[in-house]
């Protein structure tokens, strides 16, 4: 998201499904009923608003779904948990209920975003389509947010089981120790600068690469990215583990376009974070935002496995 405020463009979103207390609809609980509709479910006594998505590319399987739930205010919501109700359609009931758990973007202390948190599911979606989601946090007040997921066949970002790209990325040694030229972040992260993919890849050691720009990031959550890799990269010191950044723009300058790097992974937007085994087979991919927590859990399971 650009760097104004987020309720200027959250309130965007609001104005196109609409917003405020709706009168018509469930019952006490907030939950669903038999027979609603996924639309009738929205329009439940609350806040009738939509929720803003934080990840837009899915392929069918266990689908990884962050968003941010905004009230009728404009004010991000912040509390733990969402049920999260899937339908086929807005005409359709729900055919998956889960919950949804809130995630902090970035570290603290470190680069601010426009939203300190997001929520993030994992939806079992076996086949492409568009589905629709409402959001209900569980707590505070009634709130039913509402959205889409688009799955598709495939994308063209490499995905779970796939081999990375042997890209070779630029370190502090290509750079000749000059980090600026390799880095936005300010001050630069040399943890995160000492090896390249296609090294690592050689090497036959597991890694984790982002490819985020902590200064020209448009979503906004770039500079949290870096801070919650170089976090877990303190977390993991002295285990067999690979941490690397790759900024996303030729020269660092976004008038000329995503680099090679970002082209040879074949990504198209930015943030994205990747874990990568020893084998070079990737084994998890994040689009957008991912927390300390996300990303460690993954590592411990690589841990676990290996």
């Amino acid at each position: 998201m650009p760097p104004a405020a987020i309720a200027t463009a959250l309130s965007c979103l609001l104005l196109l499904v609409g917003c405020g207390g709706s009168s018509d609809g469930s019952g006490a609980d907030g939950g669903p009923e038999e027979g609603k509709t996924l639309e009738e479910l929205w329009r439940a006594p609350g806040d009738d608003v939509s929720v803003v998505a934080g990840t837009l590319t899915h392929e069918p399987g266990d689908v990884r779904v962050s968003f941010i739930v905004v009230d009728a205010e404009g004010a991000p919501v912040v509390i733990p948990t969402a049920r999260l109700l899937v339908a086929r359609s807005l005409e359709a009931e729900p055919f998956l209920e889960t919950t949804a758990q809130l995630e902090r973007i970035g570290v603290p202390g470190g680069a601010e975003a426009d939203a300190t948190h997001l929520y993030v599911a994992h939806l079992e979606l076996p086949e492409a389509g568009t589905y629709w989601i409402l959001a209900e946090p569980e707590g505070g007040r009634e709130i039913q947010a509402l959205g889409n997921v688009v799955v598709r066949d495939s994308d063209p970002v490499p995905s779970a089981g796939q081999p990375a790209p042997a890209s070779e990325t630029p370190t502090l040694a290509s750079a000749g120790g000059d980090a600026a030229s390799i880095t936005t972040r300010v001050p630069p992260d040399e943890s995160l600068l000492r090896y390249s993919v296609a090294e690592s890849l050689r090497a036959r050691v597991p890694f984790v690469v982002t490819f985020s720009t902590p200064k020209f990031c448009s979503s906004r959550t770039c500079g949290p990215v870096v801070d919650v890799v170089e976090e877990v990269a303190r977390r993991f010191e002295g285990r067999d583990v690979r941490f690397i950044h790759v900024e996303v723009f030729e020269d660092n300058d976004p008038a000329k376009g995503y680099n090679r790097w970002m082209r040879e992974w074949r990504l198209e937007t930015e943030p994205w974070t990747f874990v990568v085994g020893a084998d070079g087979r990737i084994l998890e991919r994040y689009e957008g935002a991912v927390s300390v927590r996300e990303l460690e859990t993954a590592l411990d399971d690589l841990a676990s496995a290996g």
